[in-house]
């Protein structure tokens, strides 16, 4: 298929920045709906038998990951402090962001998400709020995603889910060792495990095989294209439409204005570093929950003097990074975890916030697995580092699986991303400072949750449990709640159908839109998102309201 092209000088319908699970649906949208769209992507775009599954490259020396060396960034607890170099904020910069290198476990949020202020009141040091939206109204494009895009899993095996309109599209995947092992231990204590629900084929879906069983998801995109990134499934569609390019190694660093309040167009620079200026009738942000805020940080204008879509104060505010904790176990004979699918198996018994607890947060546990490389560098305590019993320790790697849990996290204004007076990357563009502190609430769900995974793992009959140490944050690659979407312009960036409160021809999806952070597994959201955004996009546009 010969891949359309549009000059710098042609004013497109639409710019989407960011090409990962929120940019690559809603330019699919707009394009099929008949609008010229340019898709611009920070990274290179690689094909399927050019991604690895190198441990070493991919998980410490930024692969397909933002570098420190060329996109650094700085971060403190609090304002008090001096920022300090160091990237804490992770994604994918690459053609299908971070879509591309996701575990893909596709939760959907259930009804109390959406109404947790109401239901729970104020939450001392925490700027909670309901959504401006109902999971009644998102509920359909979940099923969209599920359809659309492609997700396995068993509709109604969870007693907690809230409700589906439809079935998923494909059987759940087949349930490995650690799954197993998972289920034996929840269903002992009581609890209720269901297959996972992922973005994974366990059937060949729209043109694309079945998972191979390779057993790394998680950090690495997929070879034989069966997990559902959006580079082997919307964007494809977008570009078979004739309307779309992907622009790819285009690094945006500022949305263009006018005199009249009105975005123009996006300045980026090339593959070779060279600024240019792609004019278009109205852009659509959907960069990441930390180069979102960043890029609209870095568009100040005298008018907007505090950044684009700012007169609230909140662009960058509110970072939530979910919060978690649970435990790693070893058993008796070989689990051969280095097969399969990382997750297979999981359980929502405590989805919900119980105020009995004393604290705010819930969340799930998943039974998962990960690399050899990354598992032996986390070496319990106790254990040698050298000789032969470490040896014995590293010989193991197929005796042990981790219990995870996934919880949430408490907005606080607080939490953000900002500019950093000092620092630039390598192509002159200002850096990003983080500012983040764990709420208190969010440390002790993240201790009841390892508390949880231990009694899980005990009951599976586990030889050995090493829980995980609950300490502050110190990054994440779930990037929430910065520009939150609300009814209310003085608190919110965005309204509920994704347009900025401030600038007419300006949209943003992606994390930054989540008021709160979901239960530990965002992506099935955002997506949700991007298709209705998408067609309220479309809605206003033949309207002529843009």
């Amino acid at each position: 298929m010969e891949r359309k092209t549009f000059p710098t000088s042609e004013t497109v319908d639409f710019i989407v920045v960011g090409s990962g699970s929120a940019g690559g649906i809603v330019a699919r949208e707009l394009a099929l709906a008949g609008h010229s769209v340019v898709i611009m992507e920070q990274g290179p775009r690689l094909d399927a038998w050019e991604f690895e599954h190198d441990e070493l490259k991919y998980r410490h020396l930024s692969g397909i990951t933002n570098n420190p060396a060329t996109n650094p960034q700085t971060f403190r607890r609090d304002e008090s402090e001096v920022a300090v170099r160091r990237n804490s904020m992770t994604y994918a910069r690459v053609v299908g962001g971070s879509s591309s290198h996701f575990n893909a476990n596709f939760w959907r949020l259930h009804e109390i998400d959406f109404i947790e202020r109401s239901v729970l009141g104020p939450i001392e040091g925490a700027d909670l709020v309901d959504w401006p939206i109902t999971y009644a109204e998102l509920e359909p494009y979940y099923c969209k995603v599920e359809w659309e895009v492609g997700v396995s899993g068993l509709a109604g095996a969870s007693p907690f889910a809230s409700f589906h309109s439809r079935p998923y599209p494909m059987p759940h995947l087949p349930i490995k060792s650690s799954g197993v092992l998972f289920e034996r231990g929840a269903r002992a204590l009581g609890l209720h495990p269901f297959p996972s629900p992922m973005a994974i084929n366990s059937t060949v879906y729209r043109g694309r095989p079945a998972c191979v069983q390779c057993g790394l998801c998680g950090g690495f995109a997929c070879e034989v294209k069966a997990k559902n990134s959006s580079v082997w499934t919307v964007i494809p569609e977008a570009e078979e439409s004739g309307n779309c390019e992907v622009r790819s190694n285009s690094y945006v660093f500022q949305i263009g204005m006018n005199d009249a309040g009105r975005a123009t167009g996006v300045h980026y620079f090339d593959g070779d570093r060279v600024e240019q200026f792609q004019h278009a009738r109205a852009v659509v942000v959907c960069a990441n929950g930390s180069e979102t805020p960043k890029l609209l940080l870095n568009s100040a204008t005298n008018a907007q003097p505090t950044g684009l879509a700012n007169s609230s104060d909140m662009v960058g505010r509110n970072l939530m990074l979910n919060k978690g904790g649970g435990a790693q176990a070893r058993f008796e004979e070989p689990l051969n975890e280095y097969k399969g699918a990382n997750v297979t198996m999981m359980l929502h018994d405590f989805y919900n916030s119980d105020p009995a607890r004393g604290f705010y947060g819930g969340g799930g546990f998943t039974a998962r697995s990960g690399g050899p490389l990354t598992w032996g560098q986390n070496v319990p305590e106790g254990t040698p580092t050298w000789g032969p019993e470490f040896k014995d320790y590293l010989e193991s790697y197929t005796h042990w699986m981790n219990c995870a849990g996934h919880g949430t996290s408490l907005a606080q204004p607080t939490n953000r991303i900002d500019i950093d007076p000092d620092l630039k990357d390598d192509w002159g563009v200002s850096a990003m400072r983080v500012t983040y502190k764990d709420h208190p609430d969010d440390m002790k769900h993240a201790q009841f949750m390892v508390d949880r995974a231990v009694e899980i793992m005990d009951a599976a009959g586990a030889v050995q449990i090493v829980p995980s140490e609950v300490g502050p944050a110190n990054g994440g690659v779930h990037l929430l709640g910065t520009c939150r979407m609300g009814d209310d312009p003085t608190t919110s960036v965005i309204d509920k159908y994704h347009r900025t409160h401030d600038v007419t021809n300006l949209f943003l999806c992606d994390g930054s839109s989540l008021p709160t952070s979901t239960r530990g597994q965002p992506t099935h959201t955002i997506e949700a998102l991007a298709f209705r955004a998408a067609e309220h996009i479309n809605r206003f546009a033949a309207a002529n309201e843009i």
